[in-house]
């Protein structure tokens, strides 16, 4: 029987864990709260607990734990992976991550690629957990180096069970500089869009579009704001890109420029067009 190991029994790890559970896979795990863990065992979603002795056992470890806890479990566990599992982080940022584990894999000699599966939901916890969160979702994959084939099938066969439906291969910092776009901005800017007080009467006058803009901004503030820091130089230079723009839109107001107003809406409806399609 295939085994898997799974570190952070959140959203993500959950999800994993449950995916690999339905897929007939040993589900080994590590979780801060015992009593999540407690539960997902009670549930028979996960068999046993991650341990030094038996992590060299597992063919996968998923790190689906924050960027630094994920940094300090590697480093620790590093001496007694061995060469069977492959072993993964999750994390939402790459560089901080890749940097420190790249090393620490070339020294004890285990294998190590850095992973961003691009699914989620607003709610965080073991609970919210699915086991078809990843079905056709994208994963981004960032190896050690680019042309290892071998390396990148194992990685695939692997998640499988999990059910994505691409990959995407590039490395720590182009990674980053995508997300902070398509993920941080976002985020950022849903959180400080419902800052509004009108926000609080808004009952009655909204709809999609008010659901769709704010849906994130229910967040996990502490894992957010560790990977905003550790982002920052890519995430700073979009959010004064999109200061700018915001800028030219009030400035067309204050002037009541019908004209450039237009001409600025109707860029963004071509933009949109252009990049996603009709």
């Amino acid at each position: 029987m295939s085994r898997v190991g799974v570190v952070g029994l959140g959203l993500i790890g959950g999800s994993f864990a449950k995916a690999y559970h339905a897929a007939g896979w040993e589900v080994l795990a590590l979780n801060r709260t015992r009593s999540i863990m407690d539960f997902a065992m009670l549930a028979g979603e996960v068999d046993g607990e991650l341990t030094r002795e038996n992590a060299g056992t597992c063919d996968l470890v998923l790190v689906t734990v924050y960027p630094e806890a994920a940094i300090r479990f590697v480093r620790e566990f590093a001496p007694f992976f061995g060469t069977k599992p492959l072993v993964m982080d999750c994390c939402g940022t790459k560089r901080v991550v890749c940097e420190a584990c790249f090393p620490l894999a070339e020294e004890y000699g285990f294998t190590y690629v850095g992973g961003h599966p691009m699914a989620g939901t607003q709610y965080s916890g073991y609970k919210y957990a699915r086991a078809t969160l990843y079905r056709n979702a994208p994963m981004v994959i960032v190896p050690p180096n680019f042309d290892d084939i071998f390396l990148l099938e194992r990685v695939k066969e692997l998640l499988l069970p999990a059910g994505f439906g691409k990959f995407s291969v590039t490395t720590a910092a182009k990674h980053d500089e995508m997300i902070a776009f398509t993920s941080q901005l976002a985020h950022v800017v849903s959180n400080a869009y419902v800052k509004s007080p009108t926000s609080r009467i808004h009952h009655g006058f909204s709809a999609g579009s008010y659901r769709d803009l704010t849906r994130v901004a229910w967040l996990n503030a502490p894992m957010w704001a560790e990977l905003f820091l550790e982002n920052r130089d890519y995430l700073q230079a979009e959010i004064s890109g999109i200061i700018d723009h915001l800028e030219a839109y009030r400035e067309a107001l204050e002037t009541e420029d019908r004209e450039r107003l237009t001409a600025l809406l109707d860029e963004g409806k071509r933009i949109k067009e252009e990049v996603d399609g009709r």
